[in-house]
């Protein structure tokens, strides 16, 4: 005869004893075993180098006479950059290595995929919190507005109330304390080219 009370009491009671079971289970143990597969998972990560730095520069063997710079171009270059012609075969020749090898990073750089990358708009901290610190709010620039005072009926001005300005430090700056010349409250500045006697 079916009995839901058993059955119930008897899938109730096999998940007890099976958390009992993995409550009773050192739990060091599992650590430990974690601990070590991290460790090798790194330790086989880290031991072949999957890049180097050195791609981004050309190599003896690679040398495209397609993508090759001539010396015309290289001397064309020069004169649109406003810079002095090599004066020897030599220079000339590192010259145009140096630009080969600036090309070659270039065109590294050209090929990553950036394609989900947002577009840096300026150099600085573009997080959230760095933006809400910058922002301007009506808090910020409540104490400008609170001195400001609307006049007129027909066509309403803005003016700022008159208020005590602290000049304390202005006026102590000796404004002539470090002039070679001076002519009473004022320095002199010599001017023009002195004539010469002869």
């Amino acid at each position: 005869m079916f009995r839901p009370s058993t059955l119930f009491r008897s899938a109730k009671l096999q998940p007890s004893l099976s958390y009992r079971h993995v409550m009773r289970r050192p739990l060091f143990e599992t650590l430990r075993y974690s601990s070590t597969s991290s460790t090798t998972d790194f330790e086989a990560l880290l031991s072949k180098p999957t890049w180097s730095v050195k791609s981004l520069l050309p190599s003896s063997e690679q040398t495209d006479p397609a993508l090759a710079i001539t010396p015309e171009q290289l001397r064309h270059l020069l004169n649109l950059s406003a810079l002095p012609a090599p004066q020897t075969p030599e220079e000339e020749a590192q010259m145009l290595k140096t630009l080969s090898s600036q090309l070659h990073f270039v065109r590294a750089i050209q090929e990553v995929d950036t394609k989900d990358v947002t577009p840096l708009r300026a150099i600085r901290d573009e997080t959230t919190a760095a933006r809400k610190e910058i922002e301007i709010s009506l808090d910020s620039v409540k104490e400008a507005l609170d001195n400001e005072v609307v006049l007129g009926k027909h066509y309403k001005r803005i003016h700022r109330r008159e208020g005590v300005v602290d000049t304390k430090d202005a006026e102590d700056w000796n404004v002539l304390g470090s002039a070679e010349k001076k002519m009473g409250k004022y320095f002199v500045v010599d001017s023009g080219k002195p004539h010469s006697s002869s």
